[in-house]
């Protein structure tokens, strides 16, 4: 993508908003939209406020780099999901000392409540304009505006640069805000470029929200499942293994295998029937199901994919081709429908580099997939109850009351060939969809241009404690790939009949649930899910028989317990343990051994006092049993 399309696809081109309200003010942005545009009152609160907001926060940002270090040359600086950046071509390394002089620059500008005006100027004016001013990515930026489209500017005191907008009526109105980092970027973010230093900011209309922010980022550090998962050695990844391929630890591992084993026995109760499929496949069946001509970028291939005489393989981005030759295994009746096929897949997706994240966004990964034929009739059903596992999952886990739900649907418009099918029929898919969506009360968003190739989806978006939003979960609905591989049933009438498809996922990625549910719980797993839940630590060499019997009748109950025997102190012990998240200890010297005993601690430091084994027992197994999430 280049710098144009990501400002296209970034910033608010569309001239629909032309007032804004923030901290109380009705920022005028009438200069944004066309004559008879309707208004569209904004607050900060709205996402398209903030991204008004932070954007011009990002020239006002720009404006002091270019008042320190006039020779610095800018490129693009787009409002992004929890702020704005810019992207700057200077010889002076921009770190913590220069950040704080770039603040205090930025505070007598906003103090000056310029106001921001806009101009357009023909093509070649706006080249010559840029190129009088010594930008010269500017310049090559206007060069790839399309013909015929508006080349606008935005003018605040002395300072000009290239912006579509819109933004706010004047800097005054941003009260508070703060330089978060600077990281390298390469420019359009092509290694082949020049690597430029992108700024990083944040700004509110009041500086409670901007404190409120940095307490919050201040835990959100602490909460990290890449920092906190390593820590717990949950994870680790290794450079010679590859970026964005973790190693799960024997924590992670153990975790991972208790969601699954669940997720199965469930589906299993529900009428899934359990397949394993290979995990590649040659490029015939990729070039059939349409994954070869839309999605071949992000596959591992085996072989040179442009040689027809020799076979080539790649590894599987899904599991859809795979499940459908479970159905066209022999011929099928209307009886046989829904088919319900569950999977824990193992999948493979080239990712580019600079979006691997711990365990959020990786190149191989495990998902709890399905694929259910069925039809016509019932696909209302049967989407319900796909909604309904999905629900129960992330509710059992914790994680349903932070999700969003997003109605993801095709762009017509898109350039890029990315979906298959007609107008038609990605109509009917997304009627289909809206009306059970609306019959099943579903709270939703919609994403334009964030459908599969193939067909609409309901996505369930979390966001991690940075607040980046990644996909968890997904409904799928497709009309369009069982007529490709020549699915039919026979119909009650006799007549051959095409079935309709839903792809979903049920808890979804099982390493980025991990990694949502370390965060969320800052690693304190619940007691079901904890790859240790109980540790039993000796005080004194004598009572580790004692404590050996102990374990022993633990374990023979199916708990995971382990013996701290050492010779240290035994508040060491404990500490450890609570370092560990354990969530229970028990504490095992003489008076417990004498009076057959044992002293129950919480990894909350709550002491429970004494009590027998078997007292201990009866409610860590309901608390088990029961999913409780009792941290």
């Amino acid at each position: 993508m280049t710098a144009y399309e990501f400002l296209k696809e970034k910033e608010l081109i569309s001239r629909a908003v032309i007032a804004a309200q923030v901290n109380g003010e009705t920022v005028d942005l009438s200069h944004e939209v066309e004559s008879g545009a309707e208004v569209k009152p904004l607050t900060f609160d709205d996402p398209e406020g903030k991204r008004v907001f932070w954007h011009t926060t990002s020239h006002v940002l720009a404006a002091a780099v270019k008042r320190l270090y006039p020779e610095a040359k800018l490129t693009i600086g787009p409002s992004i999901d929890n702020g704005f950046y810019y992207d700057i071509d200077s010889d002076v390394p921009f770190n913590a000392e220069v950040l704080s002089k770039l603040e205090a620059e930025m505070k007598s500008i906003i103090k000056q409540n310029d106001k921001e005006e806009r101009f357009t100027l023909p093509r070649e004016e706006a080249i010559r304009f840029m190129e009088e001013r010594g930008e010269p990515y500017k310049v090559l930026l206007i060069g790839r505006v399309p013909e015929g489209e508006e080349i606008s500017f935005y003018k605040q005191g002395d300072f000009v640069d290239l912006c579509a907008g819109p933004h706010l009526f004047s800097t005054g109105a941003i009260k508070a805000f703060k330089l978060t980092q600077c990281t390298g970027a390469y420019w359009e973010g092509d290694s082949k470029n020049k690597m430029l230093q992108r700024v990083y900011g944040i700004s509110f209309p009041t500086k409670d929200e901007l404190n409120d922010y940095l307490a919050r980022q201040e835990e959100a550090v602490k909460r990290d499942h890449n920092k906190l998962g390593r820590e717990l050695e949950y994870f680790t990844t290794v450079d010679s293994i590859g970026q964005g391929l973790p190693v799960l630890m024997p924590k992670g591992a153990r975790v991972v295998q208790l969601l699954q084993r669940w997720v199965e026995d469930t589906e299993q109760k529900k009428g899934y029937l359990l397949t394993k499929t290979p995990l590649m496949a040659k490029r015939e069946l990729y070039k059939i199901s349409g994954h070869w001509d839309h999605y071949l970028d992000g596959m591992f291939v085996v072989g040179d994919p442009n040689d027809y005489t020799k076979e080539c393989f790649a590894l599987r981005p899904m599991t859809c081709p795979f499940h459908y030759q479970v159905f066209l295994n022999k011929k099928r009746s209307y009886r046989d429908l829904p088919m319900r096929l569950g999977e824990t897949s193992t999948l493979f997706r080239n990712e580019d580099s600079g979006e691997m994240h711990g365990l959020i966004r990786v190149r191989q990964f495990t998902i709890s997939e399905g694929h259910l034929v069925l039809r016509p009739e019932q696909l209302e059903e049967e989407f319900k109850g796909c909604l309904e596992l999905i629900k129960y999952f992330l509710g059992t886990v914790g994680l349903l009351e932070d999700c969003t739900f997003r109605f993801s649907q095709w762009d017509p418009a898109n350039p890029k060939n990315k979906y298959e099918g007609t107008p038609e029929q990605w109509n009917e898919a997304q009627e289909l969809m809206a009306k059970i969506l609306n019959d099943l009360d579903v709270d939703y968003t919609v994403g334009i241009d964030e459908a599969a190739f193939y067909g609409p989806k309901l996505d369930v978006q979390y966001k991690n404690v940075f607040g980046k939003e990644d996909t968890l979960a997904t409904i799928q609905i497709d009309l369009l790939l069982a007529k490709q591989f020549g699915m039919e049933y026979v119909d009650s009438d006799n007549q051959l009949k095409t079935p309709y498809i839903i792809h979903r996922t049920s808890l979804g990625c099982y390493e980025r649930t991990l990694a949502y549910m370390i965060e969320k719980y800052a690693g304190n797993m619940p007691m079901w899910l904890a790859p240790t839940q109980v540790k039993i630590l000796a005080i004194n060499e004598s009572n580790i028989e004692y404590c050996k019997g102990i374990k022993e009748t633990l374990e023979n109950a199916g708990i995971r317990v382990e013996l701290d025997a050492r010779n240290e102190k035994i508040g060491y012990k404990i500490r450890e343990a609570q370092l560990q998240k354990v969530p229970y200890m028990l504490v095992i010297g003489d008076k417990e051994q004498a009076d057959n005993t044992i002293a129950v601690r919480t990894r909350k430091g709550v002491d429970k006092g004494a009590m027998t084994v078997g007292e201990f027992l009866d409610g860590a197994l309901d608390e088990i049993n029961t999913k409780a999430i009792n941290l």
